[in-house]
């Protein structure tokens, strides 16, 4: 395959690890942490290396819609304003400017550059985002769970190039070259070799100065994608994958590594700029990064996460007690990470100390800064040939239906989803569902009122109808008993989800009762379910819609793998769209549901 510019310069630019152990390495000791460019044993020996970072980009080339498009700043009266952010135009200009008088600069990223993408990147196969991160100048990335929406095979596709083996190309005379960055895939194993999917790591490399990446994804992927997608691969330990290639690294010569890690934690404020290190270091966070950056060895000076899509910059110590960056920039392109790495030349590690890590914040990536042309010229392209299936209207809503951007666990949008699911499978001979379920994941954005082209207020196009179910998840109708049923809406709150609750959307009909006052499966009060006015019976069995998603038992919802006589009806999207059209109409438009099915009590 023809090396691109891009390509090029990236093979200048970073050295894949090598399986063989045995290549001699510099035996320099390596320092703690916290930038100490003062000091005068070290003055003239060190150089600050700019990492610039951002995750969970999903495919967001045009700037997102509704709540999905904005991020929370807190200002210095207290107050808290919402600001319009993301969309690869800005973020390929943020980056640029961010980069310029730093002439050690890399960028990173912590995974889910796609899947789950709007209809412009996904409906082709997520080729354009893979493009506009070659052209911004994206150094690396870890793979995150959305990289297996399509499975083992596809991945290797969009690291290697090639058409779609059946899509084809989508453009006479333009082949697709693949990514011109490796996606490291150190915890991902092939189930028969034992060996990683991709490569497990690389050394950036520029003037003297290397800088290692580790690159892993949850361990708990398999239950969040579909069986499918990870058909054959084993998912290993995050910590003890990460400090296994650390001491291959070390090995190497190379001291400085950085963890890209796709698992994120939890800050106390959604603000972009709130202080999780108050009043100690981490005591603004909590989640499961918290736990596998105390573990991760100090040979490693950094760790980039993401998965949470939320926002961060904390400082949590590492095994021997000293500080190190934890950082995450959200989602959607919305946020960049500036850090600052201070390379010793002599130790070949990043100078940290006891006091202070190395400095990291995250920066806006604000939509009234000029935007990168050659994204602008991308996005066109692109946007022609997806022109006929994405204007195309399929709806009409009366204002914005709030789903990804939901304050509170059921949202107006989950409910028009399951309603429209429940509609499409409840027929003789479609399924005969009674109710329906709808993982709050599946929802991937709002419903704005605000035309987003040239369709019109309050006009739903195919394209923005994509971009809330992009999956293109089959439904399912399966049996279930009461109790089962019971079981399944208790694992919301309990076992793998009881820490972070995924609240399931429910059709109109389906009522009870959540009482987060309490723990674990006493949250569901049980006397509350019911289905049209009647509570719910243990031993009756009732017909059950979900995507296949769920059917499968993903997202920790075992109770629905025990599912009987099943039927498998239309598409989620196909029973989102149908349900759009057949609700609505231009001088009749879809009101926002009241959102009242589930009665949370705090």
């Amino acid at each position: 395959m023809p090396a691109t510019p891009q390509r090029r310069r990236t093979v200048r630019r970073l050295t894949i690890g090598a399986a063989v152990l045995a290549a001699a390495g510099l035996t320099a000791t390596a320092l703690p942490a916290g930038a100490d460019t003062g000091h005068a044993a070290r003055a003239g020996r060190t150089v600050d290396v700019q990492l610039l970072s951002f995750n969970d980009f999903h495919g967001n080339l045009e700037p997102p819609q509704g709540s999905s498009g904005t991020v929370e700043e807190s200002r210095p009266d207290g107050s808290k304003k919402s600001v319009a952010a993301g969309g690869a135009e800005y973020l390929a200009q943020s980056l640029r400017t961010a980069r310029k008088g730093h002439p050690y600069s890399v960028t990173a990223a912590a995974g889910d550059m796609v899947g789950a993408s709007p209809l412009l990147s996904g409906l082709f196969h997520d080729e354009p985002t893979i493009e506009a991160m070659n052209k911004l100048g994206l150094d690396v990335t870890s793979v995150g769970n959305h990289e297996f929406d399509e499975g083992r095979d596809e991945l290797t596709r969009l690291q290697k190039g090639g058409c779609h083996p059946k899509d084809g190309c989508y453009e006479k005379g333009r082949k697709f070259r693949g990514a011109g960055f490796p996606y490291l895939t150190a915890n991902v194993t092939d189930e028969k070799s034992g060996k990683p999917l991709l490569k497990p790591y690389t050394v950036w490399k520029h003037k003297g100065v290397k800088i290692g990446f580790i690159g892993v994804t949850l361990e708990g992927t398999p239950d969040i994608v579909n069986a499918d997608g990870v058909k054959g691969l084993k998912f290993h330990d995050e910590v003890e994958t990460i400090n296994k290639y650390a001491k291959v690294l070390n090995k190497q010569g190379v001291k400085s590594i950085v963890a890209l890690i796709h698992e994120g934690g939890l800050p106390a404020s959604t603000s972009y700029n709130y202080d999780c290190d108050s009043p100690g270091p981490g005591d603004g966070i909590s989640g499961p990064i918290t736990d596998i950056a105390k573990h991760v060895t100090p040979k490693v000076d950094a760790l980039v996460t993401g998965h949470t899509h939320q926002a961060y910059s904390c400082t949590v110590p590492d095994p021997s007690g000293r500080p190190r960056t934890v950082t995450s920039a959200a989602s959607y392109g919305k946020l960049y990470t500036d850090t600052t790495l201070t390379y010793d030349r002599r130790t070949r590690d990043i100078v940290r100390t006891t006091v202070k890590a190395p400095h990291a914040a995250n920066h806006v990536v604000d939509r009234t800064q000029p935007k990168a042309a050659d994204m602008t010229s991308l996005i066109a392209r692109w946007n022609k040939l997806a022109a006929p299936v994405a204007g195309r209207p399929v709806g009409h809503i009366s204002a914005d239906i709030a789903g990804r951007g939901a304050a509170a666990p059921e949202s107006p949008l989950g409910d028009v989803i399951s309603d429209a699911q429940l509609e499409a499978t409840k027929a003789d001979g479609k399924g005969g569902a009674q109710l329906a379920l709808m993982n709050p994941g599946g929802v991937r954005s709002d419903l704005a009122f605000k035309a987003s082209g040239s369709e019109g207020d309050g006009v739903v196009t195919y394209g923005e109808a994509f971009t809330v179910q992009p999956f293109t998840n089959m439904l399912n109708v399966v049996d279930l008993t009461g109790a089962q049923l019971l079981a399944g809406l208790q694992q919301q709150v309990s076992g793998p989800n009881e820490a972070s609750p995924k609240i399931l959307q429910v059709s109109e009909g389906l009522t009870y009762t959540l009482d987060m006052t309490k723990s674990g499966t006493a949250r569901v009060v049980k006397d509350s379910v019911k289905l049209d006015g009647a509570a719910l019976d243990p031993a009756k069995t009732y017909r059950v819609a979900m995507n296949e998603f769920l059917a499968g038992g993903g997202d920790g919802f075992a109770a629905f793998k025990d599912g009987r006589n099943k039927y498998v009806g239309p598409s989620d999207l196909d029973a989102f769209t149908g349900y759009l059209t057949a609700h609505s109409s231009a001088d009749k438009p879809l009101t926002p549901p009241k959102a009242d099915r589930i009665t949370v009590v705090k």
